[in-house]
């Protein structure tokens, strides 16, 4: 299976109970979607998993997955990320994207100066960061993935537009 074919919804946070069941943290919108796209799959495409919620828990949702059946096989699931198939993922509406999709973009100044590549997405709870490496920054720059410092987005051409203000971006080289 390509790689381009997945996109990661979710995570193992670790097990819940003694039967085999895991905590479940969503990265969807609505987080009890992840259960609608049919079978999950690990990173490599290796395994799949069919999932089926229990209930709300703190910090994500408990759930059975297919095959799993002791603590002990669930608690060797820690960590690891669940992806579906692109093709059972609703389309975004034009504002919206899958972070897989942003990954590797040319990263621009509002000038057209290339600063870098988007190297990763994160999410810790107040809002998505880019990460952004080039030559030119002393480490990875993280910006916030808002409108006002991310005025354009062009998949199609491969770029992602920084709209930073001038000092911001000096402070960053």
């Amino acid at each position: 299976m390509d790689k381009t074919e997945l996109i990661c919804v979710g995570a193992i946070a670790g097990s819940f109970g003694v039967r085999g069941d895991v905590r479940v943290k969503s990265f969807c919108a609505d987080p009890q979607a992840i259960a609608s796209y049919g079978s999950l799959y690990t990173e490599d495409g290796s395994r799949n998993f069919s999932i089926k919620l229990i209930g709300v828990v703190a910090g994500g949702l408990s759930a059975h997955l297919g095959g799993i059946a002791s603590k002990e096989e669930a608690d060797s699931l820690r960590g690891i990320g669940l992806f579906a198939k692109r093709d059972r993922l609703p389309n975004l509406p034009a504002d919206e994207f899958y972070h897989a999709d942003l990954i590797g973009l040319s990263v621009q100044d509002t000038g057209g100066l290339v600063l870098g590549k988007v190297q990763a997405m994160h999410n810790h709870g107040a809002g998505d960061l880019v990460e952004i490496m080039g030559a030119g920054f002393k480490d990875g720059l993280l910006v916030p993935f808002t409108k006002e410092a991310v005025p354009l987005v062009d998949i199609k051409a491969g770029v992602m537009i920084l709209g930073l203000p001038d000092e911001a971006e000096d402070d960053a080289l």
